[in-house]
């Protein structure tokens, strides 16, 4: 999906067909590909054929919505967002938890959209160390130039990798040894959760929380006490009083 900011207009921002060719030969971090309506045929066939072989999110939008992006660029009818950052891979993280000589301790987030909440997520699980943040290369936000703002830094230094399939991934951490614990507020009270082992929060979209195949994934739901007449927290909030949590319960 593309932000409500409109991922800053140009900023990452490559346009027209030899150049976005050009990117996807240099190995380049590609956050998206944007293909106005009704273009195809060419090296544009060639270009979607290549991000589709690398598993690329491509997103058609109309060639107006497409011409105000590249401004007064000739986008030849095909474009790409840079990522700010280079994904991970889930292996890289729990190697840097067993390089650091420590319990994995992962973030999770399902379907998180707001790139402010993913941004602002990733410079929490920094300041608390944590090994790594999975997100789903679809239906999220992207480490795009408005996550990079919003984490103030913190991209160049956690992890961050984009999976196919949250719930597989969640499968892969358990054979790990890794225990997954979603926030719902639903769950039992997080104060009383141990949280000194190998472990990953799950961090559930704004609106509709943790999907249920995920949840159903999870060891266990935890959930953090409201005692005034909202039932639920912004989801970097939430994740940022989880994280001290597992900080604290480790020391």
């Amino acid at each position: 999906m593309l932000d409500n900011q409109t991922e800053q207009k140009n900023e990452n921002l490559i346009c027209g067909r030899n150049a976005v060719l050009e990117a996807l030969r240099s190995g380049r971090e590609i956050d998206r590909v944007l293909v106005a309506h009704g273009v195809s045929g060419g090296s544009v066939t060639a270009i979607v054929a290549k991000c589709a072989q690398r598993g690329i999110l491509i997103k058609e939008i109309s060639p107006q919505k497409l011409d105000y992006y590249c401004g007064n660029v000739n986008h030849q009818g095909i474009a790409v967002f840079l990522a700010s950052q280079e994904y991970s891979t889930v292996e890289d993280i729990l190697q840097t938890a067993k390089d650091r000589n420590e319990k994995p301790f992962i973030i999770i987030c399902d379907e998180i959209e707001d790139p402010h909440n993913l941004g602002a997520i990733i410079r929490t699980a920094e300041a608390c160390g944590v090994h790594g943040v999975i997100i789903p290369k679809r239906r999220s936000a992207s480490l795009n130039a408005t996550v990079a703002k919003a984490a103030s830094g913190a991209l160049e230094y956690v992890k961050v990798a984009g999976v196919t399939n949250l719930a597989n991934t969640i499968d892969d951490l358990k054979e790990a040894g890794v225990w997954v614990f979603g926030a719902d507020m639903d769950g039992e009270d997080y104060a009383g959760t141990d949280f000194d082992c190998p472990c990953a929060l799950v961090i559930g979209n704004e609106g509709k929380g943790i999907g249920a195949l995920v949840a159903k994934k999870c060891d266990a739901i935890v959930s953090l006490p409201m005692s005034g007449k909202i039932n639920s927290l912004n989801a970097s909030v939430a994740a940022a009083v989880l994280m001290y949590e597992v900080v604290r319960k480790r020391k």
